[in-house]
């Protein structure tokens, strides 16, 4: 779930994405999302610096699961459950999160705040590793979404697009990287961070097995689906 910042204009290694009034208008439109549990976990991203998703890209996500009916979705790093949230909104009653965080109090959070919004029963929250916890479950699933540490992205993506079945979806934030990826010499606090994210842009639009585009709010969001026969 590493993430940074959000950096200044004054800085010529990052570039970002969107105009902040266009952002800030987009976030007017969505008064009705509001929720107790949605703002304490901002709230507390906000405190502790944590990164997040974001209403914006939450939003979003929510909209992708709902138009293919995902009903079984894996999350490569769910921090305390932000991004579950709205998968868990969007698989509905039946349907299931698989949730994965090195950090034991992020699960506990997770447990708290998506108990309160009447979603802990759709989660199957598992400390550990992202890539172990996959390799040991079976099956094929609706979304696979990425957010762990961005040096691990290309591997990721190769872990899991045969495990997305046809008409699914791949999802990962943070692939424009504070537009460090567009620019000849970016900053970056994260060794190999940039170059790790832009191999994996690359190997994901090169794939012909998906069509995919990147969705430009806040950090860059990555929507690959993978072909029907």
């Amino acid at each position: 779930m590493a993430d940074i910042k959000s950096p200044t204009v004054s800085n010529p290694g990052v570039l970002i994405p969107v105009n902040p009034a266009i952002e800030n208008y987009m976030h007017g439109l969505l008064r009705h999302t509001d929720h107790p549990v949605l703002t304490e976990m901002e709230a507390l991203a906000h405190k502790n610096n944590f990164p997040i998703i974001g209403r914006l890209v939450g939003v979003f996500i929510e909209a992708q699961a709902k138009m293919i009916n995902a009903e079984r979705v894996f999350e490569f790093g769910s921090g305390y459950g932000y991004s579950a949230y709205w998968f868990a909104r969007a698989v509905g009653s039946k349907g299931q999160v698989i949730c994965t965080d090195a950090d034991f109090l992020n699960q506990e959070k997770a447990e708290q705040y998506l108990s309160n919004a009447g979603l802990w029963d759709r989660i199957d929250f598992r400390a550990g590793m992202a890539q172990e916890v996959f390799a040991q479950t079976e099956g094929l699933f609706d979304i696979c979404y990425n957010d762990v540490d961005k040096g691990d992205y290309p591997a990721i993506w190769l872990m899991a697009k045969d495990r997305i079945r046809p008409g699914g979806l791949y999802i990962a934030d943070n692939v424009l990287w504070r537009g460090r990826v567009a620019v000849e010499n970016p900053t970056d606090i994260f060794p190999g961070w940039t170059e790790a994210i832009i191999e994996h842009n690359e190997l994901i639009f090169n794939d012909p097995e998906f069509d995919t585009f990147i969705n430009p709010t806040r950090d860059g969001v990555i929507v690959a689906r993978k072909k029907t026969a």
